[in-house]
């Protein structure tokens, strides 16, 4: 079973952790099954960014990003080449290690 190392984050993971997933889970749910309560705003349907993650390592062993996501990811506040939806990005057999991002676009907002 992959597991998923969370990097610290200060509101929904503040001494990071390591989980384990069944492969074909998406890092979303892993998460949220661990009490890790990353924002998901629509329910996991590809449509917003709340739940941006930057894969540090083990990006190219999740499943290909499809255009849905990719347009999505182009509103997501601190995107970078390895940023995911985590509700889109599924486990393999590798293990990945994943940063939430400071803010989400609902964060952003809401703290300005």
């Amino acid at each position: 079973m992959p597991v998923i190392k969370i990097l610290p984050h200060p509101e929904y993971c503040p001494q990071g952790l390591e989980i384990s997933a069944p492969a074909g889970t998406s890092i979303c749910e892993a998460m949220l099954d661990h009490d890790i309560h990353i924002e998901h705003a629509c329910e996991m349907s590809c449509a917003c960014t709340t739940c941006h993650v930057i894969v540090r390592q083990g990006f190219e062993s999740l499943n290909e990003v499809d255009e849905n996501e990719e347009d999505m990811l182009d509103r997501a506040w601190g995107l970078e080449p390895q940023s995911r939806l985590s509700c889109q990005a599924i486990l393999a057999q590798h293990d990945v290690l994943v940063e939430i991002p400071k803010y989400s676009v609902n964060h952003a907002k809401e703290n300005h």
